[in-house]
């Protein structure tokens, strides 16, 4: 499974004790996954005392995670001597049984509380949650089909002190984090501390590899760098040899010369150590210059 799905199978278990926190999360799925579409032939007969069989519906959700969480939430909220209190549990049905479109914000009242909220993002995802691998990069959103509903989810991730954007996708409202900080916290919030705690391994792996590639690169470019100084400053040194002669350097610049072609590959601070007397590494690359500035002045 991606890693999208394994939040989600982790999120369906996880289950609220109070019936508000239920409720909210149950809006969710109704609102956002589990629409209701009528089976039964008795329903009109059955509308006149609110309870229906099970069998008088069906549920045709978006995924089978939020398909079980809904039967669940609703088991646990709205059975009552083994019937489905339907029209009390969704409410949105009219009196002829005719499908409203849920197009419009879930009811602020039932997301009163801190905690019914969480449980309302946990729904949420479920629903219409999407999460990228990780590994490739943080990218979780949620795809709304109307923009109110975009904008209350943006505004309930915001309460949680977390960044959260929207987008216009085509037909849709999308709700994306990108930061993978944002997206451990907003894991936390829906109650997911098992992919939470595999997704901060992740990154801490992540950070650590990409810490250690910058290492790497800045080294690598450090030693490219010397290598091409050095080769350069041998090119100069053996053309005033061949075109000038290192007798007629001063005594500076000509032991500095000679220790050069003699350890062409050491560094400026080693090369210093075989002076006599030793100088330091800004030294060095002082002589070092003046034999090039000599060197070019005689190439003209």
């Amino acid at each position: 499974m991606s890693f999208s799905s394994d939040v989600k199978e982790e999120l369906e278990k996880v289950v609220s004790e109070p019936r508000h926190c239920q409720l909210a999360e149950l809006a969710a799925l109704i609102h956002f996954g589990c629409r209701i579409e009528r089976t039964g032939t008795g329903i009109e007969e059955n509308a006149k005392t609110g309870l229906h069989k099970p069998e008088d519906f069906a549920i045709c959700p978006e995924n089978p995670f939020a398909a079980r969480k809904y039967f669940t939430l609703l088991r646990k909220t709205f059975i009552i001597n083994n019937a489905v209190k339907v029209l009390q549990a969704v409410k949105i049905l009219d009196e002829a049984g005719q499908i409203h479109e849920l197009s419009e914000q879930v009811n602020p009242l039932l997301l009163k509380n801190s905690c019914c909220r969480r449980a309302f993002l946990r729904g949420v995802f479920l629903c219409i949650g999407s999460m990228s691998d990780p590994k490739k990069g943080y990218h979780l959103e949620f795809v709304c089909e109307h923009e109110p509903q975009a904008q209350q989810i943006r505004q309930i991730i915001s309460g949680f002190e977390i960044e959260a954007k929207i987008v216009r996708r085509k037909k849709y409202f999308v709700v994306y984090l990108k930061e993978g900080a944002g997206i451990v916290d907003l894991l936390n919030v829906t109650g997911a501390h098992i992919s939470l705690m595999q997704l901060e391994s992740l990154r801490v792996e992540k950070e650590v590899r990409n810490s250690i590639n910058r290492k790497v690169n800045c080294e690598a470019a450090n030693i490219t760098k010397t290598v091409y100084a050095a080769s350069k400053q041998i090119e100069d040194i053996l053309f005033l040899q061949k075109n000038y002669g290192l007798s007629n350097l001063p005594d500076n610049l000509r032991q500095m010369a000679e220790v050069r072609l003699e350890h062409p590959d050491n560094s400026l601070q080693e090369l210093g150590k075989y002076l006599n007397p030793p100088v330091g590494k800004s030294g060095v690359n002082h002589r070092l210059r003046k034999l090039s500035d000599m060197a070019e002045k005689i190439r003209g």
